[in-house]
């Protein structure tokens, strides 16, 4: 994929006068509303997730940690038919991942038929050795994916990453929806915008369709790792919303592996446990003893079948990016399919031809640590200064396995308000998918996040981007009394 100029999802492969088919309403409302007017509800929309205290936390920074989200109020819109598409992609990678790690935790059968490498998951840090031979309540481990897109043409959508674990964002995405409807209801009387705040309904029947066999009224909690993780906002949103009880590992207590909750009323049985907190730090018992997050004996119940875990323990094993270089492998090996949505071109470092072509093109790739997140630990080459480029030609040639590179593509843009008045933005997407005992259900929507510095294509929020809200469209008209 060479490198070319971005696709602007408003205005098409260049800025100009005419807006994409489809997209005239919002084209329209952004010539009709005055800067003035979109710079006050801007600020509105700011203090209002100030004063909601939706935060996150920007890592590395000399002044305080904790900042207010940024939002921008110019939409990202996604058509019936985009959605359409995506949407079956998507449900088909899901279930190629829940397939997956299935098996790698129990027959292993594409580990012996030699279609993923037997040392690149054995061997691997998210490989989770105690749940080695077991199964999960229903068969299901990967209960909510977020899965990462990125978007360079008007039908081009890539999978850039899949996150099993504990994915975050899907707050967000729900306060900017109702961020969008006070401050800019008109949009919603042009567009037939379909609704996200079911998420919090679908996401507590799919927490109890999963639960342990004989759980007539199944009794869930989110455990969180307290107010001091940079996610607690979302963590509190969640458990509020779902109207379950938000608890900490002190909270939580095991017996005859029985996972019970300490309340005021005595102790009450759990059923299931949405955690928000990583494999290492669940159960001191198992992984880390210095653990003070987690609760003592939750694996024992677990294993035992009495509690169900959400997100399944071992499912970071789906989120390494080595393994996601073999995603289109591991799609077609269970679902028979060629994959509806294909991942970036990556090399695989640990491959000598790979780790060659990496090193002689460095600065023009994307080099990231194959069990890395949140944008850390990524060499952006056509933006890195030499010494940074040097610096990881040096760890590439020492440790070639944690690495894989992938081309610098050219994100797609939406205009987006700064200082300088609106212009475009590079942005990337995340949907949420849930997977139920009855099946898989994506949201009609997801977290849009805008690299709010000009040029750059780093869109994480814990590194400074923003978010917008992401209308997809409810038919293929695009002008309609709305729904929200």
């Amino acid at each position: 994929m060479a490198a070319r100029p971005a696709f602007d999802e408003l205005w098409g492969a260049s800025a100009g006068e005419e807006v994409r088919a489809g997209f005239e309403p919002l084209g329209e409302w952004l010539r009709e509303t005055s800067a003035a007017e979109l710079d006050r509800r801007q600020h509105a929309a700011e203090a209002a997730f100030r004063s909601l205290g939706i935060t996150f936390n920007v890592y590395g920074e000399d002044e305080a940690a904790e900042r207010i989200i940024p939002f921008d109020i110019i939409p990202r819109i996604l058509s019936a038919g985009e959605w359409a598409r995506l949407s079956a992609g998507l449900e088909q990678r899901v279930h190629a991942i829940n397939a997956f790690v299935d098996d790698v935790y129990g027959a292993r059968k594409i580990l012996a038929d030699g279609v993923v490498p037997a040392d690149i998951v054995l061997g691997n840090e998210q490989f989770c050795v105690p749940v080695a031979g077991a199964r999960p309540p229903h068969g299901v481990y990967a209960h909510i994916c977020g899965i990462d897109l990125v978007r360079t043409g008007p039908d081009e959508f890539y999978v850039l990453e899949d996150n099993a674990r504990t994915p975050s964002g899907v707050s967000y995405m729900i306060e900017n929806r109702e961020a969008m409807l006070r401050l800019c209801p008109e949009l919603f009387e042009r567009l037939a915008v379909r609704p996200v705040d079911t998420y919090p309904e679908l996401l507590r029947d799919t927490l109890q369709s999963v639960a342990p066999d004989g759980a007539v009224q199944p009794r869930c909690v989110l455990l969180t790792p307290g107010h001091y993780n940079s996610a607690f906002y979302e963590h509190s949103f969640l458990a509020n919303n779902m109207g379950i009880e938000l608890v900490e590992g002190r909270d939580l207590e095991v017996d005859d592996d029985i996972v019970w909750m300490r309340t005021i009323d005595g102790r009450v049985r759990v059923d299931v446990i949405y955690r928000r907190i990583d494999d290492a730090f669940i159960d001191p018992l198992v992984f880390r003893p210095d653990s003070m997050l987690g609760v003592s004996g939750l694996m024992a119940a677990y294993l035992a079948g009495n509690v169900t875990l959400v997100n399944a323990p071992g499912t970071g094993i789906a989120d390494d990016k080595a393994i996601y270089s073999y995603m289109p492998d591991i799609v077609r090996y269970y679902t028979g399919e060629e994959p509806r949505l294909p991942n970036v071109e990556t090399w695989r470092c640990r491959e000598p031809a790979s780790l060659q072509y990496t090193l002689d093109h460095l600065d023009e790739l994307v080099v990231k640590l194959v069990d890395g997140s949140g944008g850390y630990g990524m060499l952006v080459g056509p933006t890195a200064s030499r010494a940074e480029i040097e610096a990881f030609r040096a760890a590439l040639i020492a440790q070639p396995q944690r690495y894989i590179a992938q081309p610098t593509l050219a994100l797609s843009t939406i205009p987006t308000i700064t200082d300088k008045g609106i212009v475009p933005r590079h942005v990337d997407f995340r949907p949420f998918v849930l997977t139920g005992s009855s099946g898989v259900t994506t949201v009609p929507g997801g977290l849009t996040r805008v690299a709010l510095r000009e040029g750059s294509l780093v869109v994480n929020s814990s590194q400074g981007g923003g978010t917008k809200d992401s209308f997809v469209l409810d038919g293929e008209r695009a002008a309609t009394a709305g729904s929200t």
